[in-house]
């Protein structure tokens, strides 16, 4: 927004400089050229005067002597001729039978004054021809032409161009710094409101924005921080409650354990089915307290990385994927599931570096290997791949096994949310939900797709680190 408010702006002033300059720049162009015909037109006159006398007295040594000296004074040519065309004097050159001086002529003989008509540029060069007719009133007694050079006056206007445009450059500047300054004062309330509304959504108490800026937005900013401060103390609260239930109950859960073990030497044998089950309970109970508290770290943490709070890391993907495929590979033995670990390539130097920390992408690779093998069924294959894609480190995980339906693809990855087909399995169904907070905080995702020929394919896509830009060797 900054940089299109400021074109705008900077759009605006050009517009408004040039409009104030072009016609300043033509207005010092013609008034130097109308100077130059005036000064050119009295010298014809003064000339036209003293060649009429010569004509009355028959005396023209006056007309020829001042002729020569004009010429030797400012190097401009004369040609001056009586009515019937026959030179008087002839100065620097100009010839009267020259083509374009015998037509300067003719008009004037006929009592018409050329005077060039154009404005004159720096870049004007050469000469221009002025001509007048001798006489009084109606009666002509001669011709004078005179050959002006504009090289002194189109030199003029470049200085006075030059001066116009240097004014021109400095109210631009000005006016650019005053609409740089104009935008700012605009913008940065807005700034500092997108950066407060980014750590709100993030969940992470915003900061205060202060209010500056024109009153609209004063007003705006005052309105989020009164928002800010009853949707933060909403969420605050729903995470206490749910991360302190969740560690308040793990003590009588721990003593409700012991005095079940502790009850089960003087149950009767009829009762072992009983207490198993309650058991079976008490180990669903725990894992869902674990996997709501690991849920509700997830999103904690998720919410420092999207509003920049959090350090960035990075690891290697290769060797965090081959470590947890061998702390798997036991478990996935008794299950009945036989698990591989696709390598990235046959070299020894194939690494896949991600951009997040190795214990973050262990957990995920542990709850997608869970799943898998969990869901999969005995005589299941399990295949562990890592990968890069595009700007993403990919770690997948496929399996043979049943997989789940469009709408369970849908579904997947809901909190709560377990297939109907694996109800009689252990799970609380927030494994997905916990790797997809993960993922999100670290600008990643999470993807479920059917796999080929059947069963599912799991995979978490995390960035590749950014290139860091050395600033103090940057080309300037």
């Amino acid at each position: 927004m900054r940089s299109r408010v400021q074109t705008a702006l900077l759009l605006f002033v050009v517009l408004t400089v040039a409009a104030f300059a072009v016609p300043l720049l033509l207005f010092t162009a013609s008034d130097r050229t109308q100077q130059l015909v005036l000064a050119r037109g009295s010298d014809l006159d003064r000339f036209g005067s003293l060649m009429d006398q010569a004509a009355t007295t028959g005396d023209f040594s006056v007309v020829r002597a001042e002729a020569r000296r004009h010429t030797e004074l400012y190097g401009e040519p004369i040609v001056i001729t009586d009515v019937s065309r026959r030179p008087v004097v002839q100065t620097g050159g100009l010839r009267a039978a020259d083509p374009a001086v015998a037509g300067l002529v003719a008009a004037a003989l006929r009592n018409q004054t050329t005077h060039p008509t154009h404005a004159l540029h720096p870049w004007s060069h050469g000469h221009r021809m002025f001509a007048e007719p001798a006489g009084t009133g109606t009666r002509v007694t001669g011709a004078v032409v005179m050959r002006a050079s504009v090289g002194t006056a189109a030199g003029d206007i470049g200085r006075r161009w030059a001066a116009v445009l240097a004014g021109t450059a400095l109210v631009a500047v000005a006016c650019a710094v005053l609409a740089r300054a104009a935008t700012r004062w605009v913008v940065r309330p807005l700034r500092r409101l997108d950066r407060a509304v980014g750590r709100l959504a993030a969940g992470l108490p915003p900061e205060q924005t202060r209010a500056g800026g024109p009153p609209e937005l004063r007003q705006l900013a005052i309105g989020f921080n009164r928002m800010a401060r009853s949707v933060t103390t909403a969420l605050e609260q729903q995470r206490r409650l749910v991360a302190d239930t969740s560690h308040q109950m793990r003590n009588p859960m721990a003593a409700l354990r012991l005095r079940v073990d502790a009850l089960h030497t003087h149950l009767p044998p009829a009762a072992d089915r009983t207490y198993t089950g309650v058991t079976t309970e008490l180990d669903r109970l725990e894992a869902l307290l674990d996997d709501m508290l690991a849920l509700a770290a997830a999103e904690h943490r998720a919410g420092e990385l999207t509003a920049g709070t959090g350090a960035a890391a990075c690891c290697d993907a290769t060797e965090v994927a081959l470590t947890q495929h061998r702390l798997w590979e036991p478990v996935a033995r008794r299950a009945g599931v036989t698990l591989t670990a696709e390598p990235v390539d046959d070299r020894a130097d194939a690494t896949v570096v991600a951009a997040c920390s190795d214990h973050e992408l262990a957990q995920v690779i542990d709850i997608l290997l869970d799943n898998a093998i969990k869901y999969a069924g005995q005589d299941a294959s399990v295949t562990l791949r890592c990968a890069t894609e595009g700007p993403f480190a990919v770690l997948t995980v496929q399996d043979d096994g049943p997989g789940l339906g469009v709408d369970e693809l849908a579904s997947a990855g809901t909190r709560f949310w377990r297939s109907s087909r694996h109800a009689g399995t252990s799970g609380t169904g927030l494994g997905l939900a916990i790797a997809r907070q993960i993922l999100t905080g670290r600008e990643g995702r999470l993807e479920l797709r059917p796999a080929r020929p059947r069963g599912l394919e799991a995979r978490a896509l995390v960035p590749l680190p950014r290139p860091v830009v050395d600033l103090g060797r940057e080309d300037t």
